[in-house]
Parts: C-alpha cells; sequence; structure tokens
C-alpha cells in the first residue's frame, strides 16, 4: 500500500502543471485579437487591471454577439451615475457589462454612456441573465433597456417614485415606508444608527411622494414608549 501511494507521489511530481495566466494578461490578449470587431472603441489597459473598452451604444449587440461566441458570458450590468463627477465623463450615465470567460479564466468590461432617457438595446437576445440585470440597472440608475421582454422594477417598491442610485435622489430626506403601514422619519432614523436616540421614531401626515391610495400609518413608538 505504501509503495503504491509513493508510486502516485512521484506521478504527481514529474506531471507537467499548468503555468498560471494572470487574468488581465489573457483579457489583453484576448483584447488584441477581438480588435476588428471593437474597431472604433476606446482601449484602456492600466497596471493589473483587466481591459475596458468603451463603446457606442450602436456596437452594443454586435459586441455581444462576437463575446458570446468566443466563449464570454454576462457576469454582472452596473450602472453609474457621474453627475458631479471629478472628471469628465461623455454623457452622465454609464453602463458597464462585466463579461467573464470560464474556460479561459479572462475578463473584460464594455462601457457604454448614456444621457438621461437615452436608452440602450437590451442584451437579452444574447445572454439571457440580462434579464435580471438590466431590471436592477432600469430599478436603480433609469436606463431603460429597448427590446428587454419584461423591464419593470426588481428590487424597490411598485409606489416608490425615482431611482435610489442617482445622485440628485432625495436620499434620507423623505420618510420612507418600509413595511406595509409603516412609516420611518428620516432624522429619526440617523439619530437611532448614531446612537443619539433611543429607537426610531413615527412620522404622521403629510403625503409621501410615491404613496398612492395608502391610509395614514400609525405612529412607530421610540423604543420605551407604552
Amino acid at each position: 500500500m505504501d509503495e503504491v501511494k509513493r508510486d502516485q507521489n512521484l506521478d504527481m511530481q514529474h506531471t507537467k502543471q499548468p503555468n498560471p495566466v494572470e487574468p488581465a494578461v489573457a483579457s489583453a490578449e484576448h483584447l488584441g485579437r477581438s480588435r476588428a470587431a471593437l474597431e472604433g472603441a476606446r482601449l484602456t489597459l492600466e497596471g493589473g487591471l483587466e481591459p475596458t473598452a468603451v463603446v457606442e451604444s450602436a456596437q452594443l449587440v454586435q459586441l455581444a454577439l462576437h463575446f458570446r461566441q468566443a466563449g464570454f458570458v454576462l457576469f454582472d450590468v452596473v450602472g453609474i451615475d457621474y453627475m458631479n463627477f471629478v472628471l469628465p465623463t461623455p454623457k452622465r450615465f454609464g453602463v458597464v457589462y462585466n463579461l467573464y470567460n470560464l474556460s479561459t479564466n479572462t475578463r473584460i468590461f464594455l462601457r457604454v454612456f448614456v444621457d438621461d432617457g437615452e436608452p440602450l438595446p437590451s442584451l437579452y437576445p444574447v445572454w439571457k441573465a440580462a434579464n435580471y440585470l438590466e431590471r436592477e440597472v432600469f430599478d436603480m440608475v433609469g436606463v431603460h433597456f429597448e427590446g428587454h421582454p419584461d423591464l419593470r422594477k426588481v428590487l424597490t417598491p411598485d409606489d416608490l417614485e425615482g431611482h435610489p442610485l442617482r445622485k440628485d435622489f432625495p436620499l434620507g430626506e423623505s420618510p420612507t415606508q418600509f413595511r406595509e403601514g409603516r412609516f420611518i422619519d428620516p432624522a429619526s432614523f440617523r439619530a437611532g444608527l448614531t446612537g443619539q436616540s433611543g429607537g426610531l421614531t413615527g412620522w404622521r401626515g403629510g403625503e409621501r411622494k410615491g404613496l398612492q391610495d395608502r391610509p395614514e400609518a400609525p405612529p412607530i413608538k421610540s423604543a420605551g414608549e407604552p
């Protein structure tokens, strides 16, 4: 039995192991092979970061098909609001597509800039994973995706107006209904988080924008109140 184990260990020692390939290097190599498809795109590759291609919305579907045929899957879609950003951007919003090839351990980002109200073509016909990913960007940032089969909210309540990840969203200044019939007052909520008060305080009166046909809720009692 010991001889068998010794032979197995010797076999493992003499087996040639593949050389590890840095993901950024492999991605850069694939990006070089994809330059024909990426004609007109602005490519960036800094340090050990994976490469990013800034593309026009008209190129998006064609590029998605190219990378799908090359073995890439849609791993994530991220929406960014660049309002008041320190560096200039072509348009207010950016949508970043995270593409990953599981077999070659390579990753490539496609970035598209759009203005408020400017739609992007949906990548649902290319990758079914775009279904919920694009719905999340629509819900949180407000970017519309043309051709999406079911573009509706996926995270926020149906009666919440606005998109919470926009820089101009009134974060923390509107009393918010987190559960049916219960409101949270922003000032009291912040005080509770920072330990300045014992708990949350209810809020009554004043119609909250975004709540429709809801009865006025009873106040939420602070901790310790009878």
